[in-house]
């Protein structure tokens, strides 16, 4: 998934909130752990980055860390309830390189297969309820999706130059919140508005117009004990993850009214052997490459939506 790593192997995000500090309880003669350490500060740019290339990563820098997720894709449309369209499963695979200046470059790649909600069964074609059509279905091979980890918030993805840097640096703090038994969360967004590489004139099909409107939420859980134990140079994470995104263009919806809502619960691991089998089996089958994270840096990470505009063709138009 950074899904997308989901995700977990995430985009580059900008951060909700601020920081609550908070501390957990006591016990006679030792020393809590705390949001400001004792191994990491997570009022600090510094001490977020560190915690979130073990999020994404491992500081081992020889191993590879792997991701997964499992949700629904609902149909949005005015005037109507949420409709569940279909299932949806995320493959992940990263690894870090670290960088002179103590930051850390996450080589990712990630999948995202979409399913038959009521077998499971990933999907080679969807028979569309809001149109009656049956299409073939595109799956999501996102290969790469890099990312910097920084002491400072990302800048958003570029997705080929169609959203231009801003320059703000400003310490990377995500909003860290102390949960029951031990454990601390934080939830995190990013809301995009930028111009589609689907134009409606030559995706008359496919486009849902000329610019996109994207926003994906990011919600983590992790044990604050582990955060804080130097030993653990990789962090199992537990979270969510959802997508606000156009209609997919394989759907076929044009520019109907509405969009879709991804949905998902999505975590972090060290153990290939945690991904789905059907998942694996089909990535083995169809992008063996997915199961391993990249050799290489690439300063080009393109979404979804890019990379059907350069791999797929226009649907012919109905008479």
């Amino acid at each position: 998934m950074d899904r997308r790593t989901v995700l977990l192997g995430a985009g580059a995000l900008a951060i909700c909130g601020g920081v609550l500090q908070a501390s957990a309880k006591p016990t006679a003669g030792l020393t809590p752990p705390t949001l400001r350490g004792p191994y990491v500060d997570l009022t600090t740019g510094e001490g977020n980055m560190i915690t979130r290339a073990r999020i994404d990563g491992n500081l081992d820098l020889s191993k590879t860390k792997y991701g997964s997720g499992t949700g629904i894709v609902s149909g949005v449309r005015p005037g109507e309830a949420l409709r569940e369209l279909f299932g949806f499963e995320i493959m992940s695979a990263a690894r870090l390189q670290k960088q002179p200046d103590g930051s850390f470059r996450l080589l990712h790649r990630e999948v995202i297969y979409y399913t038959d909600l009521a077998t499971g069964e990933i999907m080679s074609e969807y028979k569309n309820p809001y149109t009656g059509e049956t299409v073939p279905v595109v799956q999501v091979v996102n290969d790469p999706w890099d990312e910097k980890i920084e002491a400072f918030y990302p800048e958003p993805p570029s997705y080929g130059g169609r959203i231009k840097p801003t320059g703000e640096r400003r310490p990377y703090i995500m909003n860290w919140t102390l949960k029951p038994g031990g454990m601390i969360a934080a939830l995190q967004q990013i809301n995009l508005y930028y111009p589609s590489a689907l134009k409606p004139d030559k995706w008359p099909r496919e486009s849902a117009g000329e610019m996109n409107q994207v926003t994906e939420t990011y919600s983590f859980f992790l044990s604050l004990a582990d955060v804080q134990n130097p030993a653990k140079t990789s962090l199992e994470s537990n979270g969510t993850w959802s997508r606000i995104t156009p209609w997919l263009p394989w759907m076929l919806m044009g520019q109907t009214p509405g969009h879709v809502y991804y949905d998902s619960i999505v975590g972090s691991f060290d153990d290939i052997g945690l991904i789905k089998p059907n998942v694996r089996e089909y990535a083995e089958k169809h992008h063996p490459q997915m199961l391993r994270a990249p050799d290489e840096w690439s300063d080009v990470s393109l979404s979804s939506l890019e990379n059907y505009a350069l791999q797929q063709k226009p649907a012919p138009v109905k008479p």
